[in-house]
Order: structure tokens, then C-alpha cells, then sequence
């Protein structure tokens, strides 16, 4: 596990608990929205860049730091615990330790997924790994831990692992790698890179895959021609994978992938080089799929969650996306499918909004990507 010169004297030597000053013992600060008053109340402070999250039935918060720590929190807040057998992470740039997610029947299995750049000849890709937790006492540590999926092809730089884990319906999980910085992979049928990953939750592949059978594309591939998608769930109403990608300058899109589709990159984009050239063909060509929705100029998405609590009522079915550059979160209507209305909200009140959660609780939950950054829950204000 590589950490940078502070993170490493921060980290060292390894304890398995330590003790924090509990951030819910601050104040909530209120804000107003199209949907009324809500209160923001920080959970868990002082993490270092927390990348996915989840909150577990006993209030808890299992936590990725991208430098490759795993913390379980008390649901107080008051103590964390470093979570041993998290694998090697390649912590450089926009890699590290990255999403999280927990398998249906975590709570009798402990079965949880997680994704991170794995180090390995050339350089680093992403993989998505399945372990189980286990917490004894004041200890926590991962077991049974294998990779699942895994972009094959390792290369040099940074730039554009993706990605996230996400639990389907039907048992399967889609796991969203980017391009690495190297967008004509995007369109190249045999390599992972720029394309969404559909795999059974051992790592099989479903035999219902568009390119199960055959040589036109590597088996695991569900959809292609994606930049660098950082936000994916599952709609309720529909079960069907929604995401979010960075585009270049401009041109950030929320998909639909369905199975065996092309979306585009860097073929078709409504967004620019940074050069300010034109991407590829212009907004559209035969064979690629238009976006849902598109942000000219780019907000920088992130994470993603429909929202399915109570706690604040006229939210109720909405789709929210984090922003990192633009520090704020996104209010996204949904009717029949497609997106009908925005609200931006919280602009630069907590920082780069790296993950949002649909809290157990019924509230929703984000972190912030930040040196000093923090988990938060919103609530209706009182």
C-alpha cells in the first residue's frame, strides 16, 4: 500500500482503534431548496479524501480513504477502527482505494465489494474485489477477499480508473471502468477500459451478456464507449443501472447503458478538448447512444443515488449527483424515464462531493473529497 510521506506518519505505526472527538455532536447548518428547509449534519470528520462509504444497519459507517485505508466508524462517532486485509492499492493520482458497496445480505453474510487500482506490471487498472467482514470486539478485518473483475491491461498515469461496484437485482454486479487517459481504448471491443463490466458476484460471467457467447467483444463488457464514469445506481422503480461521466471540457453525461451498447467516447461528445477542438465526429454519429442528460459547461460528477427515504419528503424518487469541481450536489427530477428538472444545491458550502448514499435511516447521506474531509447526512430542517 503506498501513502504519501504525511499519510504514511499518520498512519504509522498501525493501531486498530483509535479514539475522535464525535462530529455529530455539532451543530446541523440549514439550508433552503426548492423543496423546503433541510439540515446538513456532519457524521464523521477528519478522514483523509474518504472515496465510497456505507452506513450499516447498527448506525455504523464503513469508510475507503483513497490511500488505501478502510475504516469501520462507530455510529457515535467516537471511535474508528482500521479495517485489516485490504489489499495493495496503487494511491496515485485519481487512484487508490475507491467505491464500496454491500451485498443484499450483508447483514447475515458480511459480503461486501469494494474497487481499487491495483498495482501490478506496466503500471495500474482498476479491479473490483469481494471480501467478507468480520468484527470481533474492537477488531475489524476483511476475509475470503478475491478479485472479481479487473481491466487487464495495466498502464502508467493517474488518470481516469472509473469507478464503481454496483449490486443488481438480479444478483449480478456492474462494475464502471475508465479509459485511463487513453480515450481511443474506449472503443476497442477486447480491452476493459472505457466500459461498463457486468459479472456474477463470484466473477462468472452471466450467460445473458451481450457478448457471452462469441468473440465480437470480451465477455464481461455490458456497454462501451464510456470516458470515465464515477457515479452508478440502480433506478428502484425499474432496476435498471443509471450513470455519470466525466466529460472533457463540457460534455459530463448521465446514461443508461443497456446491454451491448455504445455510448459514444471519443467518437461523439458535447464537450470540447481542453484545447478547445472538437471531440471526434461532433454530438452525434450512427451507432452511438445520445445521453440522457449532458452539463455544458462540466460540473465534474461523481457519485450518484436515487433517493428513496422520507426524511425529506418532496425528494422522494429524485436522482442526485455530487459534484467535485463545480462543490455541489445536483437535484434531478425523473419522470418516465427521463430527466425533466435540475436543482443545484450546497455550491461550494462542504467541498468536492465525492459519494452520496440512500441512507438506511431515510435520510441521504454524502462525502466530501477533501484532505479534511467528512461524511454528512441531510434531514428536513425542523
Amino acid at each position: 500500500m503506498r501513502r504519501t510521506p504525511l499519510l504514511a506518519a499518520l498512519a504509522a505505526p498501525m493501531i486498530a482503534t483509535f479514539a475522535l472527538s464525535p462530529a455529530g455532536a455539532a451543530d446541523a447548518r440549514v439550508h433552503d431548496t426548492q423543496a423546503g428547509r433541510i439540515a446538513v449534519t456532519p457524521v464523521a470528520t477528519g478522514l483523509a479524501y474518504p472515496w465510497g462509504f456505507e452506513v450499516l444497519s447498527d448506525g455504523a459507517l464503513l469508510v475507503n480513504e483513497i490511500e488505501g485505508r478502510m475504516l469501520l466508524v462507530s455510529a457515535d462517532g467516537e471511535t474508528r477502527t482500521e479495517v485489516a486485509g485490504v489489499p495493495d492499492v496503487a494511491a496515485s493520482g485519481q487512484g487508490g482505494l475507491l467505491d464500496l458497496a454491500l451485498s443484499p445480505d450483508f447483514d447475515t453474510s458480511g459480503i461486501l465489494y469494494f474497487t481499487f487500482s491495483e498495482p501490478g506490471e506496466g503500471g495500474a487498472s482498476t479491479a473490483a474485489a469481494r471480501a467478507r467482514l468480520v468484527r470481533e470486539g474492537g477488531e475489524a478485518r476483511l476475509e475470503d477477499v478475491s478479485v472479481i473483475a479487473r481491466m487487464e491491461k495495466k498502464t502508467g498515469g493517474g488518470r481516469h480508473f472509473g469507478s464503481r461496484v454496483v449490486p443488481a437485482p438480479d444478483g449480478t454486479l456492474f462494475v464502471t471502468l475508465g479509459d485511463r487517459g487513453e480515450s481511443e481504448r474506449a472503443q476497442d471491443p477486447r480491452d476493459h477500459a472505457g466500459s461498463v463490466l457486468r459479472v456474477g458476484a463470484d466473477g462468472s460471467i452471466p450467460s445473458d451478456n451481450p457478448f457471452a457467447v462469441g468473440d465480437k467483444a470480451l465477455p464481461e463488457i455490458w456497454s462501451m464507449g464510456h470516458r470515465n464514469v464515477q457515479g452508478a445506481a440502480i433506478e428502484p422503480a425499474t432496476g435498471r443501472l443509471w450513470t455519470v461521466e466525466h466529460g472533457a471540457r463540457g460534455g459530463d453525461e448521465i446514461n443508461r447503458p443497456e446491454a451491448g451498447l455504445n455510448y459514444g467516447w471519443p467518437v461523439i461528445s458535447y464537450g470540447r478538448h481542453y484545447s478547445g477542438a472538437r471531440i471526434g465526429q461532433g454530438t452525434e454519429a450512427e451507432g452511438y447512444e445520445q445521453p440522457l442528460h449532458y452539463w455544458d459547461p462540466s460540473i465534474a460528477p461523481s457519485g450518484m443515488a436515487f433517493y428513496t427515504g422520507e426524511a425529506v419528503p418532496g425528494w422522494s424518487g429524485d436522482l442526485f449527483v455530487g459534484a467535485l469541481k463545480d462543490q455541489l450536489i445536483s437535484r434531478l427530477e425523473v419522470e418516465g424515464g427521463a430527466i425533466v428538472g435540475e436543482e443545484q444545491m450546497l455550491e461550494g458550502e462542504y467541498g468536492r462531493v465525492r459519494t452520496l448514499r440512500d441512507g438506511p435511516d431515510g435520510a441521504l447521506w454524502f462525502s466530501t473529497d477533501e484532505a479534511d474531509g467528512g461524511i454528512y447526512r441531510i434531514t428536513a430542517a425542523p
